[in-house]
C-alpha cells in the first residue's frame, strides 16, 4: 500500500508542536507495518541543504500568478523515510513556519495553497502513486476538496485533526487563492461565517476522518469543543475516528536517553534520583530529595490550563513542593511564571523558550508532570511522563483521559492506576488531585506501584499505525465500492 503523507512539519526537520512528532515518528512505524510510505513537507529556512537533491519543478497558479518551486528528494533523517521537500524560497525561505512574534503571517492561504496544489501537481507525474493520501490539519486540508475539483481519477484521502481550534480561516476575498472553483465558496464547503475555512474544506471531502485521541473525537462533535465545525463532525460522524498518539521510545526511553544526567529504568531508579538532585541544582532550588517537584513542559496558553496554575499558585507552594516550568506563549502568562523565583525563591525554576534537552532533564528529574489542559486533543507530555517514572496529574479530557487511570483503591488493586486525573475545570478540583498524588508520593509503596504501572505501559507507535493501516484498508475499500 502506497501512502503519500502530507504535513507541515516533522521532526527532525522542523517543529512547532507535537505535530512534528507525529509527522516524524507515524511514517516511520507505517513503513514498519509494511506501507510504502513517503512524506511531503515545505522546505523552509531551518532545514538544511545537506542531503537533499533538486529532481524537479512544479508550476503553480496562485491567485493569478505563476509560481514555480523546485521539488528535493532525500530520507528523513535517521527513519531513512523517502521525503519530498517543496522549495519556494517566497513563501518559506522565513524565520518562522508559520508566523513570527506571535502573529500569523498573513499571506498563509497563499503560502500553503500553494505547497497543496504543489504536491498534487508533482505526484501527477511520477511513476510512484499513492493509493491514499494522508493528511494533517489545515495546512494540507485543501488537498481532499483540490482532488474532488480537478480529479477524475480521485486519490482517497484521510484527514487527521491535530487540534481543532487551528482552522485556516481567511477572508473571503483571498478564496481565488485556493485554486478552487467558486462553487466550492458555500455552506456546503469552505464558507464559514463569511470567511474561508481551510479545515472545513478538509472535513467536508476527505473520505475518513481522524482525530488523535478517541475521546477527542467525540469531543469535538459537541458545541463545547467543536470550535463551530461541530455540525460538520456531527455529519461526518461514520467516517470519524479516534486513534491516539504514540511515543517514539528511541528518543523518550530513561533507560538509554543521552540528555539525561543518568540513566534507568523501573528495575533501578537510582538515576532517577540523580536527575531529580541535578534538576534541583540547574534551577537553584532546595536540593532535598523529600521535597517534590512538580514539572511543566508546555505552550503557555489558556488551552493548556495555565490560568488554573495562576489560580492556585499560592495554594500549590503551600503544598511544599517545588515547580519547574519549560515554555513559552502569552507574554501574560510568561509574566506571571517568570516571577515566580523571586516570590518563591528555590522553590520555583521557570525557563521562558523552549529547550529540548531540558524538556529530557524535566521528565527525568520531576516527580509529578501537571497537565491542566481544558481541552488536550492527545498530548505526548504524559505519555512521556509514564516512561520517565514521573507520575502525571492531569485533567479527564481527550487524550489525557484516553491514557492516564486514576489512582483509587480499585485501579490500585486491578494494577491499572498510572496517575491523578480530576474533572472539573478549575483550581479547587486541580489542587485536590495534587493533593491526592502528593500523599501517595509520601508513601513509597503506593508511590512504586504508580510509578511502576506506568513506565510498563506501551504507547509506542506500532500501535497506532496499525490502527492507520486498517483504515487506509477501509478507504480504499469503500473508495473501490463508491
Amino acid at each position: 500500500m502506497k501512502i503519500l503523507f502530507c504535513v507541515s512539519e516533522a521532526v527532525p526537520l522542523a517543529k512547532t508542536g507535537g505535530l512534528a512528532d507525529v509527522g516524524g515518528a507515524l511514517p516511520a512505524a507505517l513503513a514498519a507495518v509494511g506501507c510504502d510510505v513517503r512524506v511531503v513537507l515545505p522546505r523552509y529556512r531551518s532545514i538544511s541543504e545537506r542531503g537533499w537533491r533538486p529532481v524537479g519543478t512544479v508550476d503553480v497558479s496562485s491567485g493569478g500568478e505563476a509560481v514555480s518551486g523546485t521539488i528535493l528528494d532525500g530520507t528523513m533523517p535517521e527513519t531513512a523515510v523517502p521525503t519530498w521537500l517543496v522549495d519556494q524560497p517566497k513563501y518559506f525561505d522565513r524565520s518562522g513556519l508559520y508566523g513570527e512574534a506571535g502573529r500569523d503571517y498573513p499571506d498563509n492561504l497563499a503560502r500553503f495553497g500553494f505547497f497543496c496544489r504543489a504536491v498534487l501537481a508533482w505526484v501527477g507525474r511520477q511513476s510512484w502513486k499513492p493509493d491514499l493520501i494522508h493528511c494533517n490539519d489545515w495546512q494540507t486540508a485543501l488537498i481532499p476538496p483540490l482532488i474532488r475539483a480537478e480529479r477524475a481519477e480521485r486519490t482517497p484521502t484521510l484527514l487527521t485533526i491535530h487540534n481543532l481550534a487551528y482552522q485556516g480561516l481567511f477572508p473571503a476575498q483571498e478564496f481565488a487563492l485556493t485554486g478552487l472553483p467558486a462553487s466550492f465558496f458555500t455552506m456546503a464547503g469552505l464558507e464559514f461565517w463569511g470567511q474561508v475555512n481551510v479545515l472545513k474544506g478538509g472535513l467536508v471531502f476527505a473520505d475518513t476522518l481522524t482525530s488523535v485521541s478517541e475521546t477527542y473525537a467525540r469531543e469535538i462533535q459537541t458545541a463545547e469543543f467543536g470550535a463551530g465545525l461541530d455540525g460538520v463532525l456531527r455529519d461526518r460522524a461514520r467516517d470519524l475516528w479516534g486513534i491516539l498518539n504514540g511515543v517514539d521510545y528511541r528518543v523518550w526511553d530513561p533507560s538509554h536517553d543521552p540528555l539525561i544526567p543518568a540513566q534507568y529504568s523501573a528495575g533501578d531508579l537510582t538515576g532517577k534520583r540523580i536527575c531529580k538532585e541535578h534538576l534541583q541544582r540547574e534551577f537553584g532550588l532546595y536540593e532535598r530529595p523529600d521535597i517534590p517537584i512538580v514539572g511543566m513542559v508546555t505552550r503557555l496558553v489558556d488551552q493548556k490550563g495555565l490560568d488554573l496554575v495562576e489560580a492556585a499558585v499560592e495554594d500549590l507552594f503551600a503544598f511544599g513542593v517545588q515547580l519547574v516550568v519549560l515554555g513559552a506563549g502569552d507574554a501574560r502568562y510568561e509574566q506571571v511564571l517568570g516571577e515566580l523565583p523571586r516570590r518563591y525563591p528555590k522553590r520555583a525554576g521557570i525557563r521562558i523558550g523552549f529547550d529540548n534537552a531540558l524538556a529530557h532533564r524535566i521528565e527525568a528529574g520531576a516527580d509529578l508532570f501537571l497537565m491542566p489542559s481544558r481541552y488536550e486533543p492527545s498530548g505526548l507530555n504524559q505519555l512521556y511522563s509514564l516512561r520517565y517514572g514521573t507520575v502525571p496529574v492531569v485533567r479527564h479530557t481527550g487524550g489525557l483521559a484516553d491514557s492516564i487511570v486514576d489512582t483509587t483503591p480499585d485501579t490500585l488493586a486491578a494494577g491499572t492506576a498510572n496517575g491523578f486525573v480530576f474533572v472539573a475545570y478549575d483550581a479547587p478540583a486541580m489542587l485536590q488531585a495534587l493533593r491526592r498524588a502528593l500523599e501517595a508520593f509520601r508513601t513509597p509503596h503506593t508511590w512504586r506501584r504508580v510509578q511502576k504501572t506506568g513506565m510498563a505501559a506501551d504507547f509506542s507507535w506500532t500501535a497506532s499505525a496499525r490502527k492507520y493501516h486498517a483504515l487506509y484498508d477501509r478507504t480504499l475499500a469503500q473508495s473501490v465500492r463508491g
